[in-house]
């Protein structure tokens, strides 16, 4: 079935990419422009499903391909009780690996498939366990640039795996695609594996 459907991946990720070429053989990248403003009610798993909607909308607005698959996802570190997305500058980043470091955070990917106007959305969390860094560690990661573009201001599939003692849940869903969750979405929708 998958080869038969036009995929688009909403995303300007290059990990998320990485991750839909293992599945799918032809697929189309669409990285819309997203308002990723809301509302500071909503839960962890509201913010990734809205935005991962928000990203597959806007993509299938772009392309305007009616019977064409549009795939969003979105990626959000829940620390401290607050939402850590990407970093605005190296001084954020430092200051989110702080909070980080020597402690367990959540990390939530919401993903939406967007098929024919309607949207089948789900998330996993998983549960990241990173070892205490000291302040020359977090200073070199900062300067490595890596941390620029990333939620929480760490790749776990980079660098910053130095860091990680464990994770409880999903390898996938920390570097930004809850693989488990889209795959019983799609075969729901289209049956068999992705």
């Amino acid at each position: 079935m998958k080869e038969q459907k036009q995929i688009i991946l909403a995303s300007s990720s290059p990990r998320r990419k990485e991750i839909a070429a293992l599945f799918f053989d032809r697929f189309e990248v669409v990285a819309p422009e997203v308002d990723e403003t809301v509302e500071n009610t909503l839960s962890p798993e509201q913010v990734v499903l809205t935005l991962a909607e928000r990203k597959a909308r806007a993509a299938a607005k772009i392309k305007k391909a009616e019977d064409a698959v549009y795939i969003g996802s979105d990626t959000i570190v829940y620390a401290g009780g607050r939402v850590l997305g990407k970093p605005e500058n190296r001084q954020a980043a430092k200051d989110m690996l702080r909070t980080l470091s020597g402690s367990t955070h959540s990390v939530y990917s919401g993903v939406c498939v967007l098929w024919q106007g309607k949207a089948y959305t789900g998330y996993e969390e998983t549960r990241v366990v990173m070892r205490p860094m000291g302040e020359d560690e977090i200073d070199a990661y900062a300067a490595s640039g890596e941390c620029d573009d990333k939620a929480g201001a760490y790749a776990i599939q980079g660098r910053a795996g130095v860091f990680i003692e464990r994770i409880e849940g999903p390898y996938h869903n920390v570097v930004g695609l809850p693989l488990k969750t889209l795959g019983l979405i799609w075969k729901d929708l289209f049956g068999g594996l992705l």
